[in-house]
C-alpha cells in the first residue's frame, strides 16, 4: 500500500458535514456507509420540486421514507401509500412507510417537498408497510430547560425492523438535549454499539435569518474523538464512537435533528452517560417539562391506500 492511502485509510472521518456539501441530484442529502466511513448507518434526503418524482432502488438496505415537508405518493412493488405529511420538522410527528430491502421505490410529490430515506444493511426479509402519524410513539425527556420531545418512529417496542433505528428530537429554544452525554460503542449489558447520524433543522429568526445550535461529541483516552460545530439546518453530524451531548438550542432558535442508528449487534437502544455528568438526571425531580416540548400543530392523519 502506498503511503498515500496508508494515509487516507488511516485519517479520521469528517465528522460535521455541510448543508450541500452531500448533494447529489436530487438528493440534498446522499450519505452512504463508505461516505461516512464505517459499516452500517446511511441517511439520504430527497428534495423534489412541485410535480417532482424520483424513483430509486434499496439495494441492500432497509429504509424508511419519511416527509420532512410536504407529502407524496410513494409506489413499490404494486403497493401504493400516500404519507400525509407536514408542513415542515416542526409540525409535529409525521406518517412514513418502511421499504424493505432489494425493492425500487417511485416518489411523487404534487407540492413538492423533502424526504429523508434513512437506512441500514437489510438482514431480516420484512414487508412493506405504511404507519401513520397517530401510531407514533412519543415521549418527552427531561425537565426545565433540559425539556425536549422524543418521537420514537422505528425504535424497538415501537416498530420492527431488522436493524434499523430512527427517532427524532425537537427542542425548545434556549434548551438543551442529548444530554447529560451518553454513549453507545461497545456491546454489553449497559450499551449497544451503534453507529449514529444526526440530521439538523434550525428554526429560522422572526427576520428569516439562519438558526443557531450547536452539536458536541468527545470521546475516551482509549478511543479519542472530538467536535464542537454550530450546526444549521441540512447539516449533518456523524457519531461513529464516543459521548454525545449536549445539543443546544440557541435562545430563539427551536431545534431539531434526526437520529439514524445501526449496529452489528442486537437490535436494542442502551446507553451510558459520562459519569462526570450523569448527576444531572436527579436535578429533574420535581420540575416540570417545558410546555414548549409540546407545542406543535398536528398533522392529518388519514389512511394510506394499498
Amino acid at each position: 500500500m502506498s503511503g498515500d492511502a496508508e494515509q487516507e485509510r488511516s485519517r479520521p472521518p469528517l465528522l460535521h458535514r455541510r448543508a450541500g456539501t452531500l448533494a447529489d441530484g436530487p438528493w440534498a442529502i446522499e450519505l452512504s456507509q463508505s461516505e461516512a466511513g464505517w459499516s452500517w448507518t446511511s441517511l439520504r434526503v430527497l428534495s423534489l420540486g412541485p410535480g417532482a418524482s424520483h424513483t430509486f432502488a434499496t439495494g441492500d438496505e432497509e429504509v424508511l421514507v419519511m416527509p420532512l415537508s410536504g407529502s407524496c405518493t410513494l409506489s413499490s412493488a404494486g403497493v401504493q401509500h400516500l404519507l400525509h405529511g407536514r408542513a415542515s420538522v416542526f409540525a409535529g410527528p409525521t406518517d412514513f412507510a418502511y421499504v424493505p430491502g432489494g425493492s425500487t421505490v417511485q416518489v411523487v410529490s404534487e407540492q413538492g417537498g423533502r424526504f429523508a430515506v434513512p437506512g441500514t444493511k437489510a438482514e431480516v426479509p420484512l414487508p412493506l408497510r405504511y404507519q401513520p402519524a397517530d401510531q407514533v410513539a412519543v415521549e418527552y425527556r427531561g425537565a426545565a430547560n433540559c425539556s425536549r420531545r422524543i418521537v420514537n418512529y422505528c425504535m424497538p417496542g415501537t416498530f420492527h425492523a431488522g436493524r434499523l433505528l430512527v427517532c427524532e428530537v425537537f427542542t425548545p429554544g434556549g434548551n438543551w438535549s442529548s444530554y447529560p452525554p451518553h454513549k453507545h460503542d461497545q456491546s454489553g449489558p449497559d450499551e449497544t454499539e451503534l453507529e449514529e447520524i444526526y440530521y439538523f433543522e434550525v428554526a429560522p429568526g422572526p427576520s428569516g435569518g439562519p438558526g443557531l445550535a450547536y452539536q458536541r461529541v468527545y470521546g475516551t483516552p482509549e478511543r479519542p474523538i472530538e467536535l464542537l460545530a454550530e450546526v444549521g439546518t441540512g447539516d449533518v453530524v456523524l457519531i461513529p464512537h464516543g459521548y454525545h451531548g449536549p445539543s443546544m438550542a440557541a435562545p430563539g432558535y427551536d431545534l431539531y435533528y434526526l437520529n439514524v442508528m445501526a449496529g452489528p449487534g442486537q437490535r436494542a437502544w442502551r446507553a451510558t452517560d459520562d459519569p462526570a455528568h450523569a448527576w444531572v438526571r436527579a436535578t429533574w425531580a420535581g420540575q416540570v417539562v417545558d410546555p414548549r416540548a409540546r407545542s406543535t400543530v398536528a398533522p392529518p392523519r388519514e389512511g394510506s391506500s394499498a
